[in-house]
């Protein structure tokens, strides 16, 4: 994973300590009545220094007579309480607000819930195609036009192609037909996939919003200058 505070990819340093029993006491230093537990992990992050804490349910089936000689099952998945949310670099001005929203919250949600990121990650990219004129059936098939774009000036760059190719594989992201009203379905994947979405729709903001927008401050600046040397602007 990355570290939340930099986005810096860190070590597994993972240290878990106990955080607090749910339904019981200690009777004895041998014997337990409690069945739930609450463990927590920190690690500190080697680029920035700063800590990331998570925190997840534990469950012991029955009554253990040895304290030490039991392990806990764990119930569901670590969840991250510190820092609150996903630490991503900032929208581009450029991208337009509804869009922009999917993002923030997808990164909002990310350290909670991957299936709920992965599924705004996919109506951001929706949303994004839909706007710049691919739209079929479903999203499989709207991110099939996108990669036939023929228009040299509108296509992937090949890196780009690859990983817009792979992010639909995940889960059922394309198993079943995703309109307007099945977008944000929820879908199977990986907290490391999830983030791997969001990296991806930040390099399709770039393709489709920051690019085109560069290009086009360098034309006018140029065809400015065309013009007060008296010739002709750009083509």
């Amino acid at each position: 994973m990355k570290c939340p505070h930099c986005t810096v990819h860190f070590h597994d340093n993972w240290s878990i300590n106990d955080f607090a029993r749910s339904d019981g006491l200690v009777v004895s230093r041998t014997k337990l009545r409690a069945s739930e537990f609450w463990k927590y992990r920190s690690a500190e992050c080697p680029n920035c220094g700063d800590v990331t804490i998570e925190i997840a349910h534990f469950r012991r089936d029955e009554i253990s007579k040895d304290l030490l000689g039991k392990e806990f099952v764990q119930v569901g998945s670590w969840c991250q309480v510190y820092p609150i949310g996903a630490s991503r670099g900032p929208v581009p001005s450029e991208v337009p607000e509804g869009i922009a929203e999917d993002y923030i919250e997808a990164c909002n949600v990310l350290p909670i819930s991957a299936k709920a990121s992965a599924a705004l990650s996919r109506r951001c990219l929706q949303n994004m195609l839909h706007a710049h004129g691919y739209k079929a059936n479903n999203l499989a098939q709207e991110v099939d036009l996108l990669l036939k774009e023929a228009d040299p000036t509108k296509s992937l760059p090949g890196t780009l192609r690859q990983t817009v190719d792979s992010i639909r594989n995940f889960g059922n992201f394309s198993a079943h037909p995703i309109d307007d009203k099945t977008t944000l379905q929820m879908i199977d994947v990986e907290p490391h996939e999830a983030e791997w979405c969001l990296e991806t729709i930040e390099e399709l903001f770039e393709h489709f919003y920051v690019g085109p927008a560069i290009a086009k401050a360098k034309k006018a600046a140029l065809n400015a200058k065309l013009a007060a040397a008296g010739k002709p602007a750009a083509k």
